[in-house]
């Protein structure tokens, strides 16, 4: 196996937290005595990891209004980056994709053109960005690339259903813990000071982008009846709208009378707060509808809070209920209030559950085991 990769990464820093994948993978990589480069965008700061090779040759790839103009800057960006790469000696090119387009297409046949390897690391399946998906370019990208990766066996099942020929090149790699990047809070109320949150509230956490197939609107539907029964809990929701409308949201909370329990901050919040979010709340609730993998619910058993999510196949490949976070029926508000009552009782020991929570982290979804599974991929190439 030729040991030097390329990961080429055009999202990084822009919008999240992508970019710390990225850095754990070239931490696990290295750590694998595979020689790593990172490619990736100008807002993504240089991580300073000892033996990576850090190029942030896509310049202002989100800067304009017109796609037009961005696409040619991400052009420039693959011209400069796979060709510097591939002339510095990587074979090996590590993209990761959210979606299909005939830029990731591009990417690809220039790799191609270069006589170098390509893997895929498949995030999403299918794209939470529009109604329809073109299937045909998926077929098209997954299968002209030479190795692809997904997160789990429930994303994995989904690909075969597009086309069973990937099954022979497809490999299951899990998501990583943010361990190495995160700052753990541990003093509550300072953290809900600077928040400006209520210091003797239980909060509930809604964290993240508010897409419609992240389901903020069951966990209002249900929060009523936790209210009623007990007045002292609020819901944080914390993150910014991402093609959604939230007067959906605002009709459910006005209906229900639940204003003087919600507390918005539906805004990018920027990385050096996130540590306080999940510091101020005690528990972080997830009830998506739809999902291949949560960046958030592997953030949230990093900082060492339970969670609550939706029984979703990929989620349960994580979490098993009442062990190490807690589960219950996708969509079902009135199992989400049961479980919420519960969970919010002094019945549950929330302790055990956040400390085996943390063990799982560590162990299974650390980047140095997942290090070790991609060299051991990048060798059947």
């Amino acid at each position: 196996m030729k040991n030097k990769v390329a990961i080429i990464d055009t999202l990084g820093a822009h919008g999240g937290s992508f970019h710390f994948y990225t850095f754990g993978q070239s931490i696990g990589l290295i750590n694998s005595g595979i020689k790593t480069s990172l490619y990736t965008n100008n807002e993504t700061i240089n991580p300073k990891i000892d033996g990576l090779n850090f190029f942030s040759f896509y310049k202002n790839v989100f800067a304009s209004k017109s796609k037009i103009k961005n696409g040619i800057q991400w052009i420039f960006g693959s011209f400069r980056s796979i060709f510097h790469a591939r002339f510095s000696g990587a074979s090996i090119f590590h993209f990761h994709i959210f979606y299909t387009n005939i830029l990731i297409f591009f990417n690809i046949i220039l790799v191609k053109l270069l006589f170098g390897k390509v893997v895929l690391t498949i995030h999403d399946v299918s794209s939470f960005a529009t109604s329809k998906k073109s299937i045909f370019t998926s077929k098209l990208v997954y299968r002209i690339s030479d190795l692809l990766i997904t997160h789990n066996q429930y994303s994995l099942n989904e690909i075969i259903k597009i086309d069973k020929f990937f099954q022979r090149k497809l490999h299951i790699i899990p998501h990583g813990n943010y361990g190495p990047f995160i700052n753990i809070q541990r003093n509550q109320k300072r953290s809900r000071e600077y928040l400006n949150l209520p210091a003797e509230k239980k909060i509930l956490l809604f964290f993240g982008m508010i897409k419609k197939v992240k389901g903020l609107d069951i966990l209002l539907n249900s929060f009523k009846e936790v209210i009623a029964k007990d007045p002292n809990i609020v819901l944080l929701i914390a993150g910014r709208l991402w093609k959604n409308d939230f007067t959906i949201y605002q009709d459910i909370i006005e209906k229900n009378n639940l204003s003087n329990n919600i507390i918005l901050h539906t805004r990018f919040i920027p990385h050096s707060d996130v540590e306080h979010y999940f510091c101020a709340s005690d528990l972080v609730v997830l009830p998506y509808k739809k999902i291949y993998q949560s960046g958030v619910l592997m953030m949230g058993l990093s900082y060492k809070k339970p969670v609550l999510v939706s029984d979703l196949p990929p989620l349960k490949e994580v979490i098993t209920d009442n062990k190490n976070g807690f589960l219950f029926r996708s969509e079902d508000v009135k199992d989400l209030t049961n479980k919420l009552n519960f969970i919010l009782s002094d019945k549950c020991d929330l302790k055990r559950i956040e400390s085996n929570g943390s063990k799982l982290i560590n162990k299974e979804f650390s980047w140095e085991k997942i290090g070790r599974l991609t060299a051991k991929v990048y060798k059947t190439l």
